[in-house]
This record gives C-alpha cells, structure tokens and sequence, in this order.
C-alpha cells in the first residue's frame, strides 16, 4: 500500500510503473538496502513532480533526511528520462499521427 500524507492524484499503474523500474535499476545495481522501499520512493519522486512539495516537505513526510529525499527524486527523474523518447523520435511518431494536441504546462 502506497501512503503519503497529503493527496498525490498520481494513478497506481503510474506508480506501480516507476516502482518496477526502480526496483530493477536497485537491482542492476546491485543496491543491498535503501530507507525507503522503491514504491515508496515513487511515492515521494511523485509527490514532489506533482505537488512540488520542497525536499524539506518530503523528508519530514517519509522519515528520511533532506538529501536523501533529493537523491530519490533525482534518481527517479533521471530514469525517467532515460525512458522518454529522444526529441527526433517524438517529432517521427507525431508526423504519423492524424492530428495532435500540444499541451503547454507551464
């Protein structure tokens, strides 16, 4: 079970998603332990990606330090950009596409 102490309106699959990647990337590591587990860890990258709550915030939240929060949510970033499509590959899949919605998140 997923816990956080303020509302993150992240869907499961997304966190099931970043906790399994997670988990395999501790595991290529060859990480023996962590404070938090890895969907714990999506929990916090999650909260703060979506809530932008400060790595203050977070540690307080999770029981963990400051720097610990930062490096869990930059180890998450990271993987996730390394699971993104490169720009060239975005731009070919969207010139095969029929139409399409840009979204400007600022």
């Amino acid at each position: 079970m997923l816990v956080h102490p303020s509302g993150v309106d992240v869907s499961i699959s997304a966190l099931r998603f970043l906790s399994a990647r997670l988990q395999a990337r501790r595991r290529a590591l060859g990480t023996r332990w962590r404070r938090l587990s890895a969907g714990r860890q999506a929990l916090l990258a999650s909260a703060h990606l979506r809530n932008g709550h400060t790595y203050a915030q977070l540690a307080a939240g999770f029981g963990v330090g400051t720097t610990t929060a930062y490096r869990y949510v930059t180890e998450a970033v990271e993987l996730l950009d390394s699971l993104a499509p490169t720009l060239a590959e975005a731009v070919r899949a969207a010139s095969m596409k029929a139409y399409l919605i840009l979204r400007h998140v600022p």
